[in-house]
């Protein structure tokens, strides 16, 4: 790429309008993790180990709702990955489709705080009457309630019709589709007998697209999770935050394994000098507070960025560019523990009958690394994989709260839990901010967590030898 973003389509309009389609280095690099993936899956298809682990993750009831609510999260991430130039009054903002379809979220701003599912501001102000009377109230808000003639009266009410009115139409739109994939299995029963069971991954679709359904319906009377200080709606901010902790999670990664993997299989295979200089480095690496590694390398973005403003004229190209040297320096701090895990496993495998067999039949040091150390440490790769995921989205979380995380204004939820700081001391309290972020945290990494532990039960040989 020759830029930060990159003008890959351009669509004409009726109006003569142009839309540029753009595409982010974190887009970028989204796009090709998700073409590798789907590229490997494709080649490990009739692998009989691999479909031996498939078969256990898909028969583990925990492991596939856990996989269908990462699925869940993963398409959010991917819908808001995919960003043009909007031709809204000319404005050429960078959106995403996501943005495009949550329009009325994020254009729906009030004046300040508002609670969930409030018709009126959360704090008093003085406010002019119809016979121009000041009066000490609560403001009505600009779009939350606003179909309501007397809120004080209507408004329970009218949220109990509108709920009952939401869950029967995401009722119906969930049981068509459990109707569809049932309809499905059925078709694959009759050509291949399955080899898991569907029961709890419809339950979770349903339940998913039952709840999706509920909150679109509802977010187009109120502001579901409230509002924040400026008056933006929570839950589309807390939407927004979920691309930025798959980034975090899956690109920090995406640069954490080739040195780990690379590093720690030459240390324990080769031993001697070799082994040292590989030790030497990863302990002086982690010698170093890794909080003062990323304090330093986003002040050197900031540098960057600020000596070369032709190239980052976009709020959205700027934030994008600091969330991406965010990962790289976190990838390039913690890599160090899969390191050590791999080497010491190598020294284990290097003195195997098998390996020492290859020795004695002459076979070349390279295509033993290949054949037959890689495979047998890739289980440890997975599986740490699986388990850095969650910890990366808590450590964006913790780097933003005492920022030196992603932008400020960029959508996470550690920047949703670092501006609820003052608005849990205020009077009245603050709470929908911080617990909108803690559940959508919550639920992506108990998911990811859930599914670590069936992938680790899963893959492990030593566990598959134990059954």
């Amino acid at each position: 790429m020759a830029s930060n973003n990159v003008v890959i389509n351009r669509l004409a309009n009726g109006s003569n309008k142009v839309t540029a389609m753009i595409v982010l280095w974190t887009d970028a690099l989204i796009f090709i993790l998700v073409f590798t993936v789907l590229a490997l899956a494709f080649y490990l298809r009739g692998k009989a180990h691999v479909q031996q682990g498939l078969q256990k993750i898909a028969a583990s009831n925990i492991g596939m709702v856990s996989l269908v609510v990462l699925l869940f999260f993963v398409g959010v991430g991917l819908l808001d990955s995919v960003h043009f130039k909007s031709t809204v009054n000319n404005s050429g903002e960078i959106i995403s489709l996501l943005d495009y379809w949550a329009a009325p979220l994020k254009e729906h701003d009030e004046k300040t705080y508002s609670a969930p599912f409030a018709a009126t501001l959360y704090s008093k102000e003085i406010t002019h009457a119809l016979a121009g009377v000041p009066q000490w109230r609560y403001p009505r808000l600009a779009f939350g309630g606003k179909h309501l003639q007397d809120p004080d009266t209507q408004r329970l009410a009218d949220i109990g019709k509108k709920t009952a009115l939401a869950f029967g139409q995401g009722f119906m739109l969930a049981s068509v589709l459990l109707a569809i994939l049932l309809w499905l299995r059925a078709k694959t029963q009759v050509l291949t007998k399955p080899f898991f069971s569907l029961s709890p991954l419809l339950w979770t679709v349903f339940i998913i697209v039952l709840l999706g359904t509920m909150l679109v319906n509802l977010s187009a009377y109120y502001h579901v999770f409230g509002t924040d200080k400026v008056g933006e709606d929570v839950l589309y901010q807390a939407v927004k935050s979920i691309r930025t902790g798959l980034v975090i999670g899956t690109l920090t990664t995406l640069i954490m394994l080739p040195m780990a993997i690379t590093f720690g299989i030459l240390a324990g295979f080769f031993r001697g000098w070799v082994d040292d200089i590989i030790q030497y480095i990863y302990t002086t690496l982690n010698s170093v507070p890794s909080v003062l590694l990323i304090a330093a390398s986003v002040l050197m973005v900031q540098v960057y960025m600020a000596n070369h403003e032709a190239a980052f004229t976009s709020v959205v190209v700027r934030s994008d560019m600091r969330l991406l040297f965010l990962c790289l320096i976190l990838g390039v701090t913690s890599w160090t523990g899969l390191c050590r895990l791999l080497r010491a496993e190598t020294l284990k495998l290097r003195e195997m009958e098998y390996v020492q067999a290859a020795y004695a039949l002459g076979v070349k040091q390279h295509t033993i690394l290949i054949r037959h150390i890689l495979p047998n440490v890739m289980h440890l790769v997975l599986i740490t994989v699986v388990l850095d995921f969650s910890s990366l989205v808590l450590a964006e979380a913790v780097l933003s709260y005492i920022n030196i995380g992603v932008d400020p204004t960029t959508y996470s939820w550690g920047n949703m839990i670092n501006g609820a700081r003052l608005e849990m001391a205020r009077e009245p309290i603050v709470w929908w901010s911080l617990s909108a972020a803690f559940v959508f945290m919550f639920a992506l990494v108990l998911a990811a967590n859930l599914f670590a532990d069936v992938v680790q039960n899963a893959l492990d040989p030593r566990a598959v030898r134990n059954d």
